[in-house]
């Protein structure tokens, strides 16, 4: 069957664009993950239409994904397809300060496209370790600043093929999250609005910021950044701490020492050690203040 499959695949994408037993450790910033079934890398928008298509006439289950930097893997791997939007879809077109980019692009190239054309707004993301995809989708934000502030409007297709542009409220941009999730549509590109700055300017806040990053977030370890959403009225990170659970771990996977909000990969972790170790700081934090913490990465694959 997968032969078969992969054969129809062949009908539509080039040979380096279909991946077979992709372990998804590879494209993950956790790295871990068991293999996905078939991987696809689409360029652009009639590919995904033909990809969708097809994937509905063998009637394989399928997941959408970005950079992978908010993902977490089951060991046993994903049955199906696993359709990435990356590299082969990161074109930009700026006309002063519009700038339309599509999904695949990472934040921290379109940061520093973004610099050299002396347009600012966007630097709150420079060091964000993902996709403008994943950004849009979960209206991602740090150090004041959030995807909304600059998003003016997502293209998007569905599972029919149908491209929309979603604008304005109708993208309904709130904490950590937007119209896109939970549905099933595709975001294809971003248009965004900026403004005109002055380089240095704009690189000295960049600068600033990634030194806040390193020296208060523990970068040089797997992890998928924050492990939980900020709980209203709480920290995640400070209530983990207060359960006194700053550097503990289960197996190879540990609460960070730097920042108690992350979860890291500290060498060949398994997706269950995470799991077990993300299971087991929720039952702490609830027993000891009540607060149910809910996981900011997403966890899909086999059980």
């Amino acid at each position: 069957m997968e032969n078969k499959i992969y054969n129809e695949f062949l009908k539509i994408l080039d040979a380096n664009q279909i991946l077979l037993n992709e372990p998804m450790k590879n494209h993950t910033s956790f790295k871990v993950g068991g293999p996905v079934d078939i991987m696809v890398l689409p360029k652009n928008a009639d590919e995904i239409k033909n990809i969708l298509k097809l994937i509905k006439t063998v009637r394989i289950p399928f997941y959408i994904m970005g950079n992978g930097s908010n993902l977490l893997v089951r060991d046993k791997g994903i049955r199906g397809c696993v359709i990435k939007i990356g590299k082969n879809m990161s074109n930009i077109e700026i006309k002063g300060e519009r700038v339309k980019a599509q999904t695949g692009i990472l934040l921290s190239r379109l940061s520093k496209v973004l610099l050299r054309n002396e347009l600012s707004g966007f630097e709150f993301a420079s060091g964000i370790p993902g996709s403008l995809g994943g950004a849009v989708t979960m209206n991602a934000g740090a150090y004041g600043g959030e995807m909304k502030d600059v998003l003016e409007s997502i293209e998007v297709i569905d599972n029919e093929g149908n491209i929309s542009q979603l604008v304005g409220e109708e993208m309904k941009l709130g904490y950590r999250t937007s119209a896109i999730q939970g549905k099933d549509i595709i975001a294809l590109s971003a248009t965004m609005n900026f403004t005109k700055g002055n380089y240095q300017d704009i690189k000295t806040k960049i600068e600033d910021l990634d030194y806040r990053r390193k020296t208060k977030q523990p970068l040089e370890w797997p992890s998928a950044g924050s492990t939980f959403r900020r709980p209203h009225g709480y920290f995640a990170g400070k209530l983990i701490q207060d359960a006194g659970l700053r550097g503990f771990s289960m197996g190879r996977a540990q609460v960070s020492d730097l920042h108690c909000g992350f979860v890291i990969n500290k060498g060949d972790a398994t997706a269950e050690e995470i799991i077990t170790l993300i299971r087991y700081i929720q039952k702490k934090v609830k027993d000891k203040f009540g607060v149910d913490l809910e996981t900011e990465v997403k966890i899909i694959g086999e059980e």
